[in-house]
C-alpha cells in the first residue's frame, strides 16, 4: 500500500523588500504562506535601504532610528514632520508611488499557490492591483490546505509608530472571531505574551493581540504562526496544546519556516 503523500507549506513574514529570497521561498513546498510586511520603509540593520533613506538620506535615517530605539517617539515624529516639509508633493502620494514599485516586485516573486495576509506596514487597498492568479489574499478568512484549515488575520494594533495598517482592538478581535475553529491560526502580530512580544535588539515590547491569545485558549489550534517581532525573546512556546511559532524575520534570513504533515 502506498503511503499517503505528505503536504508541505513554507511560511514567511516580514519580507521587507527581500524579493530575491522571496522568489525561492516556495521551492519544494505545496504552498507558500506570507504573513505580511512586504514593504521596506526603513531597514533598521542597514539604514541606507528603504523608502525613508531614498527620500531623506542615510544620515537622517540614522537619526530617526536612534530616536525610535530610545523610545523618543515625539522627537522622531517631529523630525519626520520637518523632513516631509521639505518634500514637494503630497506625502501619501509620494509614499504610495514608492510602495507600488516595491509591490510590483514582491508580488511577481510569489510562488503559486500563495496565501497571504497584510502586515502592519502594508497598504491593503493596493493589493488587488498586484495579486496575480495563484495568490489568494485573506484577512479574517479561512482556507483548506492539504486537509487542514488555516485562518488568517492581517494587520497590527495601534502603536506609537502609527504604521499604515493598524486597526482598533475591537475590529481586530472581530476578525479573529470570524475564523472560528482552525487547525493553524496565522497572523502578522503575535498573541499577547511577553516572551513572544519582546524584541531583544530594539529593547521594547511590540504590540501583541489579546484576542489571538483568547482564541488559542478557546479553540486550541495545532499551531499559531506569526511574525512582526524581528528578534523575539522566545521564537516558539507552547500554550496548552498549541505550538506558537514566530516564523522568522525573512528579510534578514531569507529562509522560510516549514510545516509538514
Amino acid at each position: 500500500m502506498n503511503a499517503k503523500r505528505k503536504t508541505r507549506v513554507h511560511v514567511v513574514s516580514d519580507v521587507h523588500g527581500n524579493a530575491e529570497a522571496l522568489a525561492r521561498a516556495g521551492d519544494g513546498a505545496d504552498a507558500l504562506l506570507c504573513l505580511g510586511d512586504l514593504v521596506l520603509f526603513l531597514d533598521y540593520a542597514d539604514h541606507s535601504r528603504g523608502i525613508f533613506p531614498d527620500l531623506f538620506g542615510t544620515e537622517n535615517a540614522d537619526r530617526i532610528v536612534a530616536l525610535r530605539t530610545a523610545r523618543r517617539f515625539a522627537e522622531a515624529s517631529a523630525l519626520g514632520r520637518q523632513l516631509w516639509a521639505g518634500i514637494d508633493g503630497d506625502r501619501e502620494a509620494v509614499i504610495e508611488e514608492a510602495v507600488r514599485r516595491q509591490y510590483a516586485e514582491m508580488f511577481a516573486a510569489f510562488a503559486t499557490p500563495t496565501y497571504a495576509t497584510y502586515g502592519n506596514v502594508d497598504i491593503p487597498k493596493l493589493w488587488p492591483e498586484y495579486a496575480r492568479p495563484g495568490t489568494t489574499v485573506l484577512d479574517g478568512e479561512r482556507v483548506e490546505i492539504g486537509g487542514r484549515v488555516f485562518g488568517f488575520v492581517g494587520g497590527g494594533l495601534p502603536s506609537p509608530m502609527r504604521t499604515p495598517y493598524e486597526v482598533d482592538v475591537d475590529e481586530y478581535a472581530a476578525k479573529v472571531e470570524a475564523l472560528g475553529e482552525v487547525d493553524v491560526l496565522c497572523s502578522h502580530i503575535p498573541p499577547e505574551l511577553p516572551e513572544l512580544c519582546y524584541d531583544t535588539v530594539a529593547r521594547r515590547f511590540e504590540r501583541g493581540s489579546a484576542a489571538l491569545l483568547a482564541a488559542i485558549h478557546r479553540t486550541k489550534p495545532r499551531y499559531a504562526l506569526f511574525g512582526h517581532v524581528h528578534q523575539p525573546l522566545a521564537r516558539r512556546m507552547r500554550v496548552g496544546s498549541t505550538e506558537c511559532v514566530n516564523v522568522g524575520h525573512f528579510a534578514a534570513t531569507g529562509r522560510p519556516w516549514a510545516l509538514e504533515w
